[in-house]
């Protein structure tokens, strides 16, 4: 009988995406089979009060568990290199059942100071109303990070690169400053993917994707997971996502399972594409900075080759002049799609202060780094030289016609 293809943790990332944690289907199905069903039946009452109890094995309804979600599950598990893996409707809806399954009020945590708008919102509005206290820190400081723990400090939230500007945060780091003060470390490893980084290997205690982006790498899912060792996910599984119905569909695990397939071959022309693009960008006399893990000069090179093993395909970019500019720069853009998104096939654009970061207040979006003029680009899989082009009539436009605040009516700040 031949093993799982769990068990082969020794095959290379290339060949997990398509065989990792793979089982043999009982029919012979090349492709795991979709079981679009809400519920299972028992052959008798006795069965059911059986599984119901966890006495027996097996399925009693999809928002518990369903054979294509567990399969999407063990798939990212083996690539992440954790054990198990809960599947879940969004990424919000993973990043809060991780998170409200190891808290409760009067405890502490603490959150990498650039995060994903819809996160920051998370964190500092709605925790902060039953009474867990949060605090965002510099993660990237480790004197900083240490010195904001405390004895109530339960988990430390990381993202990195962060959204929007790709600041790194050695995640061996603060793995070891939270484990000493007893807390435990996620991390959202949306941006890298498990075939670029592996938090796993940095201390991390869990890991959050949104499935929505690389995973899936096709624009038509809302999906997120978290990776984890059997406790941690048993408990989040039978808690939080089960009694907040943050669960999958087991069609979007299906159309995630497909993508998986082609994820290392994506990754690579996305951050071929990047790298090119970024080159193009730094060299711009309209762009202030450029913020890429693939320059030389970026604090993520430090990293290349432990916790990092590619720069991955965002690009983070200011312009030199107004917010009026940057938008006039987004809106003149023919081929790239304005979209909120990333990790799609098409290349994606959109401007943090007035989109996904419009929840931080202005102060706090200023002093996480996330400027009027920061420009955040998702690499897509087009050809180069397209994207480059409609970059550069877009930013030559912009410059030709000197739009300033007055030209285009008075400047919004955003916050």
């Amino acid at each position: 009988m031949r093993k799982n293809n769990n068990d082969n943790t020794q095959w290379q990332p290339a060949t997990l995406t398509i065989h990792g944690g793979k089982r043999p289907d009982e029919h012979g199905a090349l492709v795991a089979p979709l079981y679009q069903t809400a519920t299972f039946s028992f052959t008798n009452t006795e069965q059911g009060s059986a599984r119901f109890a966890g006495a027996e094995p097996g399925y009693v309804y999809s928002r518990l568990g369903n054979p294509t979600t567990d399969e999407l599950e063990r798939r990212v598990a083996a690539l992440e290199g954790y054990p198990c893996a809960a599947a879940t409707a969004t990424g919000m809806g993973a990043i809060s059942a991780a998170m409200l399954a190891f808290l409760r009020h009067g405890d502490h945590v603490l959150i990498s100071d650039a995060v994903y708008g819809c996160s920051y919102a998370l964190f500092s509005h709605l925790f902060t109303r039953f009474g867990i206290d949060v605090d965002f820190v510099d993660m990237a400081d480790p004197d900083a990070t240490q010195a904001a723990m405390r004895p109530a400090t339960r988990l430390l939230f990381v993202e990195s690169p962060a959204n929007p500007h790709l600041k790194v945060i050695d995640i061996s780091v603060v793995s070891a400053i939270a484990h000493q003060g007893g807390a435990r470390v996620i991390v959202d490893n949306t941006f890298m993917t498990p075939l670029l980084q592996q938090p796993v290997k940095q201390g991390a205690d869990l890991v959050i994707h949104s499935a929505t982006k690389y995973l899936n790498g096709h624009g038509d899912v809302v999906a997120g997971i978290i990776c984890g060792n059997a406790d941690d996910i048993a408990l989040i599984k039978s808690t939080t996502l089960k009694d907040m119905g943050a669960t999958m569909s087991p069609h979007d695990a299906w159309l995630i399972l497909r993508g998986l397939k082609t994820l290392d071959v994506r990754m690579q022309r996305h951050c071929q594409n990047a790298a090119e693009v970024a080159q193009y960008l730094q060299q711009h006399p309209q762009i202030d900075a450029v913020h890429f893990p693939g320059f030389a000069d970026h604090p993520a090179q430090r990293l290349m080759g432990t916790q990092m093993h590619g720069a991955g395909a965002v690009i983070a970019f200011e312009l030199k002049g107004t917010l009026n500019d940057a938008r006039a720069v987004l809106d003149q853009l023919q081929l790239i799609t304005i979209a909120v998104s990333l990790g799609d096939a098409e290349t994606l654009i959109q401007h943090p202060a007035s989109m996904t970061h419009s929840a931080y207040p202005q102060e706090a979006r200023l002093q996480a780094g996330i400027t009027d003029t920061l420009i955040r680009l998702s690499v897509g899989l087009e050809a180069v030289e397209d994207i480059i082009a409609d970059l550069d009539q877009a930013l030559s436009y912009v410059a030709a016609t000197a739009v300033t605040g007055e030209q285009k009516g008075e400047e919004v700040s955003y916050g």
